[in-house]
């Protein structure tokens, strides 16, 4: 629902990491769970990481409303489901969100929110909805590199998840959803915390090996034409810029950081 979306907004970014500069990543730093390719892609090539740590409240909502809400079509989305179609796809993507959308509505998984699966969610009850779509993530996370990561992740991705269950039961119910205090869920200790490194074409170690693991490739750890040619088709499947470069979003979608 379009009055959804400010508070939707400011429960994501409870979420969402404050300014990181990693000195691998060609995309640069990162600020409230923007990066710096992104926020260059919407105000221009020129603007540095300077300007990103410095990011105005008016350019952030635009950034989210425009790459995820809007794309997600969350105006015409139920109270609730809105949300958290909204925050699945910040943390994993649209395209997957939108998956976890159709699958719980019942409807054809292809990640296009056509008007069929806008039809159903208009029908669909939104508690059955929401738990369907949590459930189907935490089944997923829990499933990544057959469960080594939930050993590690799992606490602070279930605080997550269960934190943007309750919150979109709440906005279902027609109650309002305060963003604070913040939730045992964005408690720093509970988040999974990884250094990663910034892997493309040419790459080769350890971050490619889990980059192949992750896409359901043969793992030699080499970077090359193949590697490239999956992950790009990944990113355009997750709605990710298809650039081959795999950083934080891509990593973050594949479940592989917070």
């Amino acid at each position: 629902m379009q009055q959804n979306f400010a508070r939707a907004l400011q429960r994501v970014l409870v979420y969402e990491g404050g300014y990181v500069d990693h000195p691998q990543d060609p995309g640069g730093a990162t600020n409230k769970g923007v990066t710096l390719a992104i926020f260059q892609r919407f105000y221009g090539a020129s603007m540095t990481p300077e300007d990103l740590r410095a990011i105005t409240d008016v350019q952030l909502e635009h950034i989210y409303k425009t790459g995820y809400w809007n794309t997600c079509q969350c105006d015409a989305l139920p109270a609730g489901i809105d949300y958290v179609v909204f925050d699945q796809a910040v943390n994993s993507g649209p395209g997957q969100s939108a998956k976890w959308l159709q699958a719980a509505l019942g409807v054809a998984v292809d990640g296009g929110l056509g008007p069929q699966t806008m039809a159903a969610a208009g029908q669909r009850d939104p508690v059955a909805a929401i738990n369907a779509m949590c459930d189907a993530r935490l089944a997923f996370l829990q499933r990544l590199r057959n469960g080594a990561l939930w050993q590690t992740f799992g606490r602070g991705w279930q605080a997550r998840v269960e934190g943007v269950r309750a919150a979109g039961l709440q906005l279902a119910a027609g109650a309002a959803v305060s963003p604070g205090p913040v939730p045992v869920a964005a408690d720093a200790s509970l988040l999974p915390s990884v250094d990663y490194e910034i892997v493309r074409r040419g790459s080769h170690g350890v971050w490619v090996e889990k980059l192949q693991e992750a896409l359901g490739l043969t793992v030699d750890g080499i970077f090359g034409p193949d590697t490239e040619a999956a992950l790009q088709a990944y990113q355009r499947e997750a709605g990710l810029t298809p650039d081959g470069v795999s950083g934080r979003k891509t990593y973050q979608a594949l479940g592989l950081i917070a």
